[in-house]
């Protein structure tokens, strides 16, 4: 596979690819190569099918999955896309020979099509509930819930956001968690649970409190709950602007007094906060990779809508209105600045972990989902009515994407913790100015001159 022909460039321009074209294996090379084939020429044509096949009968919608999906499925099991984003490195038992920054590149291509993630079976919040398990489960854990997830076979959930507390503050998690001889009673409400509702979903993983009097960060643990467990009440599916996502969803549920074996508990009392850290970090990044891709599927509506010679407003073609070219301009630039800064972040979790690169993986997650509103929402601004309707997936898509600046940590969490982290550089900067002034003074002064100040 030819470097300087690859067929991403069209995708994600000349400039990033030269930054980073280096760092990709053959292997890399090639993945790519066919991801990028396969989402234009089998999941984007699918898109308009798997919607058709979502029932809009009330007993339906939640009961059966678009068998297209299946179909893409096999496809791309049977081309090696599959679980692309388990790196081998930090997975070796069940991963693939990509890094995190190869794997990026591929996400942005999944971005563009919003049903090619689970095609290769790499969406979420499967990727994270995989990780989780592959990082801290135990080999019976593993084989029981892990390699079914791995296979396709199953979906799953993370449970962890609560109403009626500030869950972006995962201390303040209620739902409790209990042992009763040799069983883990679980008790609590949940919502914004994402892909609950899905017919194949087969496990939860519920974070809650197991020890109160435990320091501040000990107190959570997260426990495997099957998702047909004696107790497990799904209320009812919760909706973003309007859409129900079915039929995966976002539901509230109740966990009446669930009961697992001992042997279901995650990784060993206390560790739910470390845990669900280690699973963001990675999963905050993904979400970023698949949304340049959808901002850059927005742009290209934009151009093609621009340049429609039907489209005559005021005497003109859209493409001859100076605000038209200037927000095109806008996104080309706030597309290219975001899909850095993810690649950045990328990198940096290969060579350093993700807790190592939370600094990286939070200016990410704080940036690109605004940006990338803002290329959707012009792109809906040069569609007129059409763009906030059902004949684009522009509005859908925004609404996703207005999502990502909660999901997974909300921007102020993220900016606080940013802003932090740069004032600890206060001392050094202090001490370099001081040094800064003192050789500043002394060479004032071996020229004759007075001191400043």
């Amino acid at each position: 596979m030819s470097i300087e022909k690859h067929p991403v460039i069209p995708y994600i321009g000349n400039s990033a690819w030269s930054l980073i074209s280096s760092k990709f294996t053959p292997f890399g090379l090639e993945t790519l190569a066919k991801v990028v084939k396969f989402v234009e020429e089998d999941c984007m044509p699918a898109e308009s099918t798997f919607h058709d096949q979502v029932s809009n009968e009330p007993s339906l919608r939640w009961k059966s999955y678009p068998s297209v999906i299946e179909e893409l499925k096999q496809k791309a099991r049977s081309l090696g896309l599959w679980n692309l984003f388990l790196s081998k490195a930090h997975y070796p038992d069940v991963g693939v020979p990509l890094t995190n920054l190869e794997y990026a590149v591929m996400a942005e291509i999944f971005g563009r099509c919003f049903i090619a993630s689970e095609a290769c079976n790499c969406s979420a919040p499967d990727t994270g509930n995989m990780e989780v398990l592959a990082r801290y489960g135990t080999e019976q854990q593993k084989k029981k819930w892990l390699v079914p997830l791995l296979e396709g076979k199953t979906r799953s959930s993370f449970s962890m956001t609560e109403k009626g507390v500030a869950s972006s503050d995962a201390t303040n998690i209620q739902t409790s968690i209990t042992l009763e001889g040799n069983e883990i009673v679980i008790s609590g409400r949940k919502w914004w649970i994402s892909g609950a509702g899905d017919p194949r979903n087969a496990v939860h993983l519920v974070m809650g409190k197991s020890d109160t009097s435990a320091s501040k960060h000990q107190q959570q643990s997260i426990v495997i709950v099957p998702s047909n467990a004696p107790g497990v009440k799904l209320i009812r599916p919760m909706t973003v602007f309007g859409y129900d996502h079915a039929p995966g969803g976002h539901f509230e549920i109740v966990y009446d007094r669930v009961r697992v074996p001992l042997e279901n508990l995650i990784g060993g009392w206390g560790r739910g906060f470390e845990i669900i850290q280690g699973r963001l970090g990675p999963g905050r990044i993904h979400h970023c990779m698949r949304s340049i891709g959808v901002a850059s599927r927005a742009l290209e509506l934009m151009l093609i809508r621009v340049t429609e010679p039907k489209k005559i407003m005021f005497g003109k073609m859209l493409k001859e209105h100076g605000t038209v070219i200037e927000g095109i301009a806008k996104s080309r630039m706030e597309i290219d600045q975001a899909r850095l800064l993810v690649l950045s972040a990328a990198l940096q979790i290969d060579l350093v972990r993700a807790k190592g690169a939370m600094k990286d993986i939070g200016m990410a997650k704080a940036v690109v989902p605004t940006v990338v509103g803002k290329v959707i929402d012009r792109a809906m601004q040069v569609h007129g009515a059409e763009g906030i309707s059902q004949d684009t997936p522009l509005a859908g898509r925004w609404a996703g994407i207005r999502t990502l600046r909660y999901a997974d940590g909300p921007d102020e969490v993220h900016l606080q913790q940013i802003g932090l982290q740069e004032l600890k550089n206060a001392p050094k900067l202090h001490e370099s100015q001081r040094l800064l002034e003192s050789r500043e003074q002394n060479i004032r002064k071996s020229q004759g001159l007075k001191p400043l100040h």
